[in-house]
Formats: C-alpha cells, sequence, structure tokens
C-alpha cells in the first residue's frame, strides 16, 4: 500500500520501536495533524484476553472529561411517558414502532441507541442489525434504562462505551486533533484508567498487551504499558 507524502513526512516524527508516555504521544499526534480537516484522535489498546469467552469479552462506559468533539446523535426507542422525558433531555430522535421499522428497513443514522426495558422485546429482534454496527442497548452500558433522562445527557456530556473485538483490541476516539494538550491526555488517560479497570478475573497473565495512539491520518505513536501499571 502506498503511503502519502505527508504520512511520510509525519513517519519521520515517529521512532517506531520507542514507547512514549502519554504526554508526548499526545504531543506527537498533534503535530502530525495537518490534514485539512480536523482529525479524529484514535486509540487502540491491545488485552491478554480471549474474546470468545464470555467472561473475557471486555466491555464498558467511560465518561470523557472532555467529550469526543463532536455532536453525538441519540435515539431513545421508548413508550409514553418516558418518550417525553427522553425529548427534554435532547433526543435527536425518539420514538418505538416507528424506528423499530425504519430500522428494520436499514435506518441507522445515529451514533447510540437508548432504549427502556419494557421495549427490549422488540428491540432484541434487531440484534442482526444493531449488533455489527455496535448499537445494540446493553444494561451494562448504560443504553437499557428507564432513567433515559440521565442517559441521553451522559452520552451528550462525553459518555462512550467501548467493548473488545475479535481480535482482542479495544477502540475508541478520544477527543479530536484541535482539543488543548491538556484535554486530550486527561480523555486518554481516564480511557486508559477505564480499560484497567475493566480487567476480567479469569483473565490471566500479562492484560495490556500494547497502546497505540494515533489521528485518523497519521501513523500510530506507541505507548509505555508502564502508564497504567501495565504487567
Amino acid at each position: 500500500m502506498t503511503k502519502s507524502k505527508r504520512y511520510r513526512a509525519a513517519l519521520k516524527n515517529v521512532e517506531l520501536k520507542k514507547t512514549y508516555t502519554v504526554e508526548e504521544a499526545v504531543s506527537l499526534v498533534k503535530e502530525m495533524a495537518t490534514a485539512k480537516f480536523n482529525e479524529a484522535v484514535d486509540i487502540a489498546v491491545r488485552l491478554g484476553v480471549d474474546p470468545k469467552k464470555a467472561d473475557q469479552a471486555v466491555r464498558g462506559t467511560v465518561a470523557l472529561p472532555h467529550g469526543i468533539g463532536k455532536a453525538v446523535r441519540v435515539l431513545v426507542l421508548a413508550k409514553p411517558p418516558k418518550d417525553e422525558e427522553a425529548r427534554k433531555a435532547g433526543a435527536d430522535h425518539v420514538g418505538f414502532q416507528d424506528y423499530i421499522q425504519k430500522i428494520q428497513q436499514g435506518w441507522a443514522d445515529v451514533d447510540v441507541i437508548v432504549a427502556t426495558p419494557d421495549t427490549m422485546a422488540e428491540v432484541g429482534k434487531l440484534g442482526k442489525v444493531l449488533g455489527p454496527r455496535g448499537l445494540m442497548p446493553n444494561p451494562k452500558s448504560g443504553t437499557v434504562t428507564m432513567d433515559v433522562g440521565k442517559a441521553v445527557a451522559e452520552v451528550k456530556a462525553g459518555k462512550i462505551e467501548f467493548r473488545v473485538d475479535k481480535a482482542g483490541i479495544v477502540h475508541a476516539i478520544v477527543g479530536k486533533a484541535n482539543f488543548d494538550r491538556e484535554k486530550l491526555i486527561e480523555n486518554v488517560q481516564a480511557f486508559l484508567n477505564t480499560v484497567v479497570r475493566a480487567k476480567p478475573t479469569s483473565a490471566k497473565g500479562q492484560y495490556i498487551r500494547s497502546i497505540a495512539l494515533s489521528t485518523t491520518m497519521s501513523p500510530s505513536v506507541r505507548i509505555d504499558r508502564a502508564v497504567v501499571g501495565a504487567h
């Protein structure tokens, strides 16, 4: 795969075999963000778990102190009177059967779906559509709840969900390249701390295998596992 001139130039700033502190990594990725658009800052954490085992399928939520730098589109699937509570909290889309039908027809133009428990019998049937897109509501992530107002407010304020993929890697957006350096550092640290706390009791050996930070168009910068007390 041919790398762009911008990518090759950015690569000169990174020592591929070196690991950096969070502060150093954030500074580097900000320097390398030279695209004409405001690039997202992504983090990837490779874990020493077996995602095929249910008790090692790491997932959770984290309220990033400074959000992710974009408006999060929220759909709330609820019946009256909870639908009105969701609208007042700022949900972008609210409904039930009408949105069930739209999703069945392929619509999924949202970032997060919140559902009340009494809708899950119907919502559960959408697993094959919503699951692969990471949109399926789940009690563990706080997206299946009767407190829809609180759930919407938290998501809008910067609460994100993460889950380990089939390769044992957790991916997330932790901000935008134009964020203040200190805000990005705090977001990265909050995310890493939450992933560490989510370590399954059944996971043996080295839990955090590697950490990499990058922007949409930049090479990745490796972060020293010692920053989260990895062993």
